[in-house]
């Protein structure tokens, strides 16, 4: 495990200050406000801590309302909505200098038996095959608004081995693609015997990371990163169909049916490496071309 790994994981760890009122720290960020998936996650690990053991998640929806503070803690605030013979609901709302930035719902339930289908795992190289962000991203740094983009593009990524199957969209920028995108990621480290909710809540982070990436690449813009769009994430849902771990490769097949309005909306599937389908994921952002 590495140090950025150690350290993600000690940022998801929660400060109890109540008994359903969680304090989280930041860390700074590749543009100047708190990571959505980073939100996103310990607002989950805030409602996975009010929730028996033998209930997993199975669903989350979340609004991101303001751009978070890096500099300041979030405090969880978690409302135990329903507490069912087979499913636990939660609702959280994140605060920040008295006002909330993100509000999450999330759904739990016991285990059981029943029907069982999925879509198949799409055709995808294997990830050992692929180039590491280490390898990639310096590249493509000419392309990028200033010279330390790349490092702080690292240095947010540090905790994951994120391999990109094609070509991101900043290495493309001005030739329009097919709106689609595959990443293999698993964290930088085996996590050893942690609980179920960890892996659940890191692939809820990096789940935030490349989404959107299918939105750029159909329009051929580069991103952020080239200075092209400007942007942030305004919803996101997540399925949770089997178990993963998130120390394990995960492939993230991701494609964007539709933008329009400012917006531009995602959709992907993570599969496990022998092919379970183990989350669906749907995201909408605002995606503006500066003036």
């Amino acid at each position: 495990m590495n140090d950025a790994l150690a350290g993600l994981l000690v940022l998801l760890d929660l400060e109890r200050i109540e008994q359903d009122i969680f304090r989280g720290q930041s860390r700074s960020a590749v543009i100047p406000r708190v990571f959505g998936g980073q939100v996103a996650a310990q607002a989950l690990v805030a409602a996975g801590r009010t929730v028996p053991d033998d209930r997993h998640t199975h669903s989350l929806q979340a609004y991101f309302l303001r751009p978070g503070d890096p500099g300041a803690p979030i405090v969880y605030t978690v409302d135990r909505i329903r507490d069912g013979r087979s499913f636990t609901t939660r609702r959280v709302v994140a605060v920040q200098h008295g006002q909330p930035i993100f509000h999450l719902s999330a759904s739990f339930q016991t285990w059981e038996e029943g029907l069982d289908h999925q879509e198949p795992m799409p055709p995808a190289p294997d990830p050992e095959t692929l180039a590491t962000g280490e390898e990639m991203v310096p590249r493509y740094a000419a392309a990028f608004t200033d010279e330390g983009v790349a490092d702080r593009l690292l240095e947010a990524r540090a905790a994951v081995d994120l391999r990109y199957v094609h070509e991101p969209p900043y290495a493309t920028r001005g030739t329009p693609r097919e709106p689609r995108s595959q990443v293999w990621f698993r964290t930088n480290g085996k996590l050893g015997d942690v609980d179920p909710l960890t892996h659940v809540c890191l692939t809820t982070y990096v789940s935030d990371m490349t989404l959107l990436d299918s939105v750029l690449l159909a329009h051929g813009r580069g991103g952020w990163t080239t200075g092209d769009i400007t942007g942030a994430s305004l919803d996101h849902a997540m399925w949770f169909h089997r178990p993963l771990r998130a120390d394990d490769w995960l492939l993230y097949d991701q494609h964007s049916p539709s933008a329009s309005g400012g917006r531009g909306l995602g959709q992907g599937r993570i599969y496990t490496r022998d092919g379970k389908l183990a989350v669906t994921v749907i995201q909408e952002g605002v995606m503006r071309v500066p003036r």
